[in-house]
């Protein structure tokens, strides 16, 4: 299968669990896509004692996942991405939708 993500939000727990949907996904053999638009092109700033949102998302990409990340909302954040967070289009994100079997949005 091929899974495709929209994370748009920064709230730990939330964008944690939808990182561990993502690895057991891997997991199983299935390709995993996850964009990152709006609020969600902050992945790499996620704090929280709790919920070890970068080191899950790490995980993800260790095991194959790909993230891409809203170009435009990168740069209204003053930041030109990071291996976590690309710089990516909207053509990247039209493509997650359109290649995806199921799309999870968080």
């Amino acid at each position: 299968m091929k899974l495709g993500m929209i994370i748009t939000q920064t709230e730990p727990e939330t964008v944690y669990n939808a990182m561990r949907l993502a690895l057991y996904s891997l997991k199983q053999g299935d390709q995993v896509r996850i964009f990152l638009s709006g609020k969600g092109v902050e992945i790499d700033s996620i704090e929280d004692p709790a919920f070890d949102v970068k080191g899950e998302a790490q995980k993800v990409l260790d095991a194959g996942g790909e993230f891409l990340a809203c170009g435009t909302c990168l740069k209204l954040r003053n930041s030109g991405g990071s291996e976590i967070c690309p710089l990516s289009t909207l053509k990247d994100h039209y493509e997650v939708v359109r290649d995806s079997d199921k799309l999870v949005t968080v």
